[in-house]
């Protein structure tokens, strides 16, 4: 009896040896999952990764073909080479290109629209002399040559008048343009009148009046000498002359 009771021991299973070995079982199987949702998990965000690249190269290259170039750089380049080409015929081109340039606003200038903004050039400044010589004390000379102004202004007032188109009219005429002409000579002309009758007379504001006009008398020039050529310029342009 003993005996069988011995064997019997062996068949017997300790409870908390059974529960220790359940709870390895459950851990392992638990456990033996992991490595391999880690690895899915990272080649996930591997491909996920690499398809948002992808998709960002795609879009990068499609806005670099699509998108249409800056035009900006090739359109100023083309309205200064205009003004200059303009302002070459001038004895002050420099003065010529930066007053004008300051004034244009159309992308791509022609000829006329350059000698139209000379003249407001040359009626501003001419119109700054005029108030400047009102301050003036009222001798002669200074009468003098304040009508002389005035005048010029008058003369370039009726040069822009004449650049207006008329019914029919598509661009300056030959007659008009030597009308022009003739016009801001003689504001030339007034401008260096005025200069003399103040030296012949001793005028003390001489050298001041002088030294206002100069910019006057260059932006006048610079016009004159545009109508003188306004036919060559138009021609560079391949623009005829009605």
């Amino acid at each position: 009896m003993d005996s069988i009771n011995v064997f019997k021991g062996y068949d017997k299973v300790n409870p908390e040896h059974h529960q220790e070995d359940q709870a390895q079982l459950s851990n392992q199987k638990t456990q033996q999952p992991k490595r391999p949702i880690i690895s899915t998990l990272i080649i996930s965000a591997l491909v996920g990764l690499t398809f948002v690249i992808g998709l960002m190269l795609v879009a990068l290259i499609y806005e670099s073909t699509t998108e249409p170039p800056d035009e900006s750089p090739s359109l100023s380049n083309s309205f200064e080479s205009t003004i200059k080409t303009v302002c070459n015929v001038t004895r002050y081109p420099d003065s010529c290109f930066t007053s004008i340039s300051s004034l244009n606003h159309s992308p791509k200038p022609d000829p006329e629209s350059i000698f139209k903004l000379s003249l407001r050039v040359s009626i501003s400044e001419l119109s700054h002399l005029s108030l400047v010589l009102k301050t003036m004390n009222s001798d002669a000379a200074i009468r003098d040559c304040r009508d002389q102004v005035e005048d010029a202004l008058s003369r370039l007032n009726d040069s822009v008048s004449a650049t207006e188109l008329g019914p029919g009219e598509e661009a300056l005429t030959e007659a008009k343009v030597k009308d022009i002409q003739t016009w801001i000579s003689s504001a030339v002309t007034d401008q260096e009148t005025c200069l003399d009758g103040l030296e012949e007379m001793g005028s003390t504001v001489f050298d001041q009046v002088k030294k206002k006009m100069k910019r006057s008398m260059e932006f006048t020039s610079n016009s004159l000498a545009i109508v003188a050529n306004f036919k060559a310029i138009l021609d560079e342009f391949h623009i005829p002359l009605h």
